[in-house]
């Protein structure tokens, strides 16, 4: 499989050229049955190509990702390019500056080789909740890839580009890691900027990689991590280096296996396999302890409606006056009923709708405000957790990839899909799901939950595991069979 060290290497040797390796993947991405991306980018891509490919022949030293192909999320700000949000509202909106981690990424000389398709402002599990119509899973077509971070998914696992930035706000980025057997990284909150994201979920959103294999998510993260004045959120909090830690071996390390993340909602066939990797990750010297989160039992219930509160506020500049498409009408209420009703989906509206009523003085003390009081006790529940083991090894989600439609008229049935991947967003924390087997020919994903800023442990723990199964050669497998 080729890893990003290794094209990385070619174009600096001149091996390949980067020109070459963007045609490459520009024909991918236009041969797509997937519907992974809104907005391809290909003469973009060329023209970064050529850079490179130029500033080599000068003798000038390449960046860390020279010539590496990367797919940005819609919700993501590049210069220049159109950012949906995965909306019909934002459909004629142009990015006026380069979100802070694509800045790195560019100044490193990344590729980016399009934008991604996703739920409706990152609003979704599934990847059905997008107004550019619902993105494929390359392992079977007719499944979810997860959401909301579905084209980025969709497009590494089926060998579109090499790496792609997602978000995570309730296990958007490794929920659909899981559902397309890729490794999905989800930072500590205020690892990496959000300066150029468009919010959903300001107290929760984070951004991070979907890769193929872990090493390639440390190379991403090592590059846009790190504090950003323009982001009031960002960390001063020091960033390691994580290659130099990630082969070091996991002996004695004591890895916590939560009860309530093996409940009654979990597929039997996905525990078999989450406990399969727990046990193997014992064999390979760490020490597995049984320990308890009692209040993660309310972490869902609080996750949906902190969530929508948010929502409503942040979705509020969307009226047709400041930012989106405008409707013609001849009153107020007409523009804000044509704008927002007919151009956000459901599933937003559904949002905005609950967000304001919770929030409402007669509701507010009742719901909210319990919400916000849940929030600290799963958080002090964490942090009294990591302070007798390392990490948390659990599932990422209870079951495989779901078929197309089958949630899409039961909210509550979706909003489920999130339940393992909820708490880590509400606690702050850091987690990376790792493929850890197959259920019916589709891909199941072990979690790994580390206390604030551990991501070089946690990358560390998933390496060792993946590189005891090599798992990731199925993975290559599958790409070369299908595509």
């Amino acid at each position: 499989m080729l890893s990003i060290e290794k094209l990385v290497r070619q174009i600096i040797t001149a091996e390949v050229s980067a020109v070459e390796v963007v045609e490459y993947f520009n024909k991918k991405v236009a041969a797509s049955q997937l519907n992974s991306f809104i907005t391809p980018c290909p003469e973009l891509a060329i023209e970064q190509a050529k850079k490179i490919d130029e500033k080599r022949a000068r003798g000038e030293k390449l960046g860390r990702l020279a010539g590496v192909p990367i797919a940005i999320k819609d919700v993501i700000l590049v210069k220049g390019i159109q950012a949906t949000g995965g909306s019909r509202i934002l459909e004629n909106y142009i990015g006026s500056y380069d979100a802070t981690m694509v800045e790195r990424l560019k100044a490193e000389d990344a590729v980016i080789i399009g934008k991604t398709n996703c739920d409706e402002f990152a609003m979704g599990s599934s990847g059905e909740n997008s107004g550019y119509g619902p993105t494929k899973n390359p392992w079977d077509l007719n499944r979810v890839p997860g959401g909301s971070s579905s084209g980025s998914a969709a497009a590494v696992a089926a060998g579109e580009c090499l790496a792609a930035l997602g978000t995570d706000t309730g296990g958007s980025i490794r929920q659909p890691a899981a559902f397309c057997g890729l490794v999905g990284l989800k930072p500590t909150y205020g690892r990496v900027s959000r300066y150029g994201l468009m919010a959903m979920t300001s107290s929760f959103d984070q951004a991070g990689p979907l890769t193929r294999t872990v090493e390639d998510s440390a190379f991403i993260l090592q590059v846009i991590a790190g504090h950003d004045n323009h982001d009031a959120t960002s960390s001063h909090q020091a960033v390691p280096n994580y290659i130099d830690t990630l082969k070091n071996n996991i002996k004695g390390l004591r890895i916590g296996v939560p009860a309530e993340f093996f409940s009654s909602g979990l597929q039997p066939a996905v525990k078999v396999l989450v406990e399969q990797a727990i046990k193997k990750l014992s064999s390979l010297g760490a020490l597995i302890v049984e320990v308890n989160l009692p209040s993660l039992e309310y972490a869902l219930a609080a996750y949906y409606v902190i969530c929508p509160s948010e929502v409503s506020a942040n979705l509020a500049r969307y009226d047709g006056i400041r930012f989106g498409i405008r409707a013609s009408a001849e009153s107020l209420n007409e523009l804000y009923t044509k704008t927002r009703g007919r151009l956000l989906g459901s599933e937003a509206k559904r949002r905005v709708m609950l967000g304001t009523y919770v929030l409402s003085a007669g509701y507010y003390e009742a719901y909210y405000k319990q919400a916000q009081l849940a929030r600290q006790l799963i958080k002090q529940e964490f942090n009294q957790v990591f302070s007798k083991v390392d990490i948390l090894a659990a599932p990422t989600t209870p079951t495989p990839a779901f078929m197309m439609g089958s949630k899409a008229n039961d909210p509550l049935a979706m909003y489920l899909a999130d339940i393992f991947t909820v708490p880590v967003n509400i606690a702050g924390l850091p987690a990376v799901s790792v493929p850890c087997g197959l259920v019916d020919g589709l891909p199941v994903g072990l979690q790994l939950i580390g206390s604030a800023w551990s991501e070089d442990l946690l990358l560390r723990v998933a390496y060792n595991y993946e590189q005891s199964e090599v798992w990731y050669k199925k993975l290559s497998d599958f790409i070369k069979s299908k595509f």
